[in-house]
């Protein structure tokens, strides 16, 4: 009798984080059809859970993720998820923050996995690149259109026109990697960034969020507009009241998402 194949994604919880390895290192952990599936019910956990604060992403075996799997491509599956785009995370709709722990590579659309992610840790010999343009594609999973809004336009330019890959300390010179860490190392330091963001309340977390992306590409009447509306909703929440009690009584406060 044949061993059913292992889930290609897996998540375990971390206090309050969920951490969620992509789980296919025989094949640098590539997105097919059924990683798109496993990344996607991991999300709908980390969000559906008032009890995870934060989510951090990794791949197993030393590799974040080769991207697409082109085998898997040319059999008919699609890496994509209707509404939530490549893995099922690049155009999702998320409120909990999510933390990409990048160990080896992270290539087309493993890398933009990583941009679809709220902050980015790397280890100091990852390799980042998309490299669409050397086989007659583009990086449409987010690419194109996020790198340039992270990095100024030239720099972003160089990435995407030459398709040629940098490393994480280069990485986080450009502004893309929120912290560099040793090899093997992104996971413990991701997740110890993970629980100072629990520490937050999370509906701040969410507003956060939510008022940068209303105010990207919007004029400053538009933006501003959208955050009173988010400020009056938390103005009038328990976690507020919360807040200002703790503080009051300098003690930690204990956060209801109410």
């Amino acid at each position: 009798m044949s061993t059913p194949p292992a889930h290609p994604v897996r998540t375990e919880r971390i206090g309050s984080t969920l951490l969620i390895t992509l789980d296919r290192p025989e094949a640098r952990n590539a997105v097919n059809a059924a990683v798109a599936a496993g990344l996607t019910g991991a999300l709908d956990e980390l969000e559906a859970d008032p009890a995870l604060r934060a989510g951090v992403l990794t791949g197993a075996g030393g590799t974040f993720s080769a991207g697409m799997d082109l085998k898997a491509a040319v059999r008919g599956e699609s890496p994509e998820v209707a509404g939530r785009g490549f893995g099922g995370l690049t155009e999702a709709d998320r409120e909990k923050p999510l933390i990409a722990a990048v160990e080896g590579w992270a290539m087309g659309g493993g890398f933009e996995l990583a941009l679809a992610c709220d902050l980015i840790v790397t280890a100091e010999d990852a390799r980042f690149g998309l490299p669409e343009v050397k086989r007659g594609l583009i990086a449409a999973g987010g690419g194109v259109i996020r790198l340039p809004q992270r990095i100024p336009y030239h720099l972003a330019m160089e990435l995407l026109l030459t398709g040629e890959p940098v490393d994480g300390r280069r990485a986080a010179e450009l502004g893309l990697a929120n912290r560099v860490t040793a090899a093997g190392q992104t996971v413990a330091e991701a997740l110890q960034l993970a629980e100072r963001l629990g520490g937050n309340a999370p509906l701040a977390l969410a507003a956060v969020k939510r008022v940068v992306r209303a105010a990207d590409g919007a004029s400053d009447a538009d933006a501003f507009a959208f955050q009173r509306g988010e400020m009056a909703a938390l103005m009038a929440s328990a976690d507020v009241r919360e807040g200002m009690t703790a503080f009051a009584e300098r003690r930690p406060a204990r956060w209801t998402g109410r």
